[in-house]
């Protein structure tokens, strides 16, 4: 079905490229102008590359008993790498994806099919002007992983967005989402203390060298209104070939510090990262 060729296509929002993996015979990696954004295994959809991809794959493992189907909203497409994953390990989910680059959808679609029956359904429309829309108390979880190039766009940082997110959750729903930046972390900080002013709980995921400010990297946010199982997902994590830690409590409080929720007027995108920190090919 797939020529083992890389294939390249100028899209809405950029030059997107999917690369296959010499190593797996149907893996392919699709990058956006030279930013790597996803990583899918036609064969083994619950193969999970990239390591935040691994850490947001844990809390979904943890939402709800294995195995039992979940509603997600899925803010940003790439390769469909989370909702595959979701389909395979919760057989009956109901999943929308939501990327406002209608081109790079099809180039997906036509290039790495999602399989009948996964219960998928894409969107071609700005993820917060979807949030805005869809109906309160719907959906299990919501798992924000949109960047403009390798950017956070500044309208999904904000109060008003997390007031949407928590809106369009059920009660006791999950809201999940990669970010980056490094120290001094004014970025993070402030959205922890965004999400912090709307939600009860909040997790971080990330590497110990990027949360001593060693490096530039990802971050994953967790965050609900229930208790989280703080001590189980830092196992899982810890035992990753990769281990991060899981930040939460007094310690979370203390990193977030002086930071205030950003308003709608004062969002900015998330930090550019430096040259040729996510950059390949």
């Amino acid at each position: 079905m797939n020529e083992a060729i890389p294939v390249v296509r100028v899209t809405e929002h950029g030059t997107a490229k999917l690369m296959p993996d010499v190593d797996r015979e149907r893996a392919w990696l699709l990058t956006v102008d030279g930013a790597p954004q996803s990583y899918v295994d036609l064969d083994e959809p619950t193969y999970l590359e990239f390591e935040y991809a691994r850490r947001l794959g844990y809390v979904l493992d943890a939402v709800a008993e294995a195995g039992a189907p979940l509603e997600v909203l899925h803010l940003g497409g790439g390769a469909c790498t989370l909702p595959r994953y979701v389909a395979a390990t919760r057989p009956g989910s109901r999943q929308d994806v939501v990327d406002a680059d209608r081109e790079l959808l099809e180039l997906v679609t036509e290039h790495l099919p999602l399989t009948d029956g996964t219960g998928i359904a894409l969107h071609a429309a700005d993820a917060r002007g979807w949030l805005e829309a869809a109906p309160g108390d719907s959906v299990d979880v919501i798992v924000a992983d949109v960047f403009g190039g390798s950017r956070i766009p500044a309208h999904l940082t904000s109060l008003g967005y997390a007031r949407e997110a928590e809106r369009v959750l059920r009660g006791d729903g999950v809201y999940l989402a990669n970010l980056a930046d490094s120290a001094p972390f004014g970025f993070l900080r402030a959205q922890l203390a965004t999400f912090a002013a709307v939600f009860e709980e909040l997790a971080l995921i990330a590497e110990p060298g990027v949360l001593r400010g060693r490096r530039f990297g990802n971050a994953v946010l967790v965050a609900s209104h229930r208790p989280l199982d703080a001590g189980a997902l830092a196992r899982r994590t810890a035992a990753d070939a990769f281990p991060a830690r899981v930040e939460h409590g007094p310690a979370l409080r203390e990193f977030i510090g002086t930071a205030r929720p950003v308003g709608d007027a004062d969002a900015v995108p998330s930090p550019e990262p430096p040259g040729g920190t996510f950059g390949i090919g």
